[in-house]
């Protein structure tokens, strides 16, 4: 019964090890808001692969990341930051913007 427990152990510890190896794998990247807009002005993202984007609001109001175009929607509190996982996408040229302030900050995501 002992090894049966240990064996099992060591499979589910091994699924765990695997997943965060999967999950290191992806490629992260930052943007920030700032003055209801966002910096870089445009990111760059690999095609068909699954990234994470930390966006991290320096302003003292909530903004909210929105994508119509690669279907994403988070609110950042004032002085936060998430994660927001996009992909994959196919190469092109997507918009996002914060839903709060759209004309000042509607900026576009460079897959290639």
């Amino acid at each position: 019964m002992k090894t049966t427990r240990m064996f099992v152990a060591m499979v589910l510890a091994s699924g765990v090890l695997q997943a965060h190896n999967v999950f290191a794998a992806d490629e992260s990247y930052s943007l920030t808001v700032k003055d209801h807009k966002f910096s870089p002005a445009e990111l760059t993202i690999p095609a068909d692969k699954k990234v994470k984007v930390t966006v991290k609001n320096l302003d003292a109001t909530p903004a909210e990341f929105e994508s119509d175009d690669f279907k994403a929607e988070k609110v950042i509190p004032a002085g936060k930051q998430v994660d927001v996982f996009i992909g994959p996408l196919k190469a092109g040229k997507y918009e996002f913007h914060d839903e709060y302030h759209e004309a000042e900050s509607k900026t576009y995501l460079i897959v290639k």
